[in-house]
């Protein structure tokens, strides 16, 4: 029995280094997780890919794992122009300014405190389970809350990279 291999990770699997690197570039900014993802390659059905990205993703060192996080925009500011993170972050677009404002204190102390963006995994989530997860988040540990972001950044991974596998076309 063979089992059809979704469009997307067809076009993963065939596409040259450059076009792989681009897609896979909008699942996760850092190269070392580009380069051994794209290296695995062809992956004959989704949850290869999806151990081979886990996999990378814990491989990831410090300067790694700080590339990726620099690949995303703050909670409640989606990059102009960027679908992706407008969509991941669509809890926050019709929130009050009270709260937004609150987001944009609570990101500015967050990046001062721990020297990266506050990285949540946002689809589904709200306005008020963003800012309280924030909150909370701000009294972790450094190194605890490397580990949390490191998960929340694999939640993300995995939501774009299915995506990716499920796409039509180009």
């Amino acid at each position: 029995m063979t089992s059809r291999v979704p469009p997307g990770l067809a076009r993963l699997n065939s596409a040259d280094r450059q076009a792989v690197a681009v897609l896979l570039h909008e699942v996760c900014a850092a190269g070392p997780w580009i380069e051994t993802v794209a290296a695995g390659r062809p992956y004959p059905d989704p949850a290869h890919l999806y151990a081979a990205a886990e996999a990378a993703l814990a491989a990831l060192d410090e300067a790694g794992l700080a590339e990726a996080m620099a690949g995303h925009p703050p909670i409640g500011r989606p990059a102009p122009g960027d679908p992706v993170s407008a969509r991941e972050q669509r809890g926050v677009a019709g929130a009050p300014e009270e709260l937004r404002a609150e987001l944009r204190e609570l990101n500015l102390a967050y990046q001062e405190r721990f020297g990266h963006v506050f990285l949540i995994c946002a689809t589904g989530l709200g306005a008020v389970r963003m800012r309280d997860a924030l909150r909370a988040r701000l009294g972790n540990a450094p190194e605890r809350e490397r580990e949390i972001a490191r998960g929340e950044l694999g939640k993300i991974n995995r939501i774009r990279l299915t995506r990716l596998v499920e796409a039509e076309g180009a």
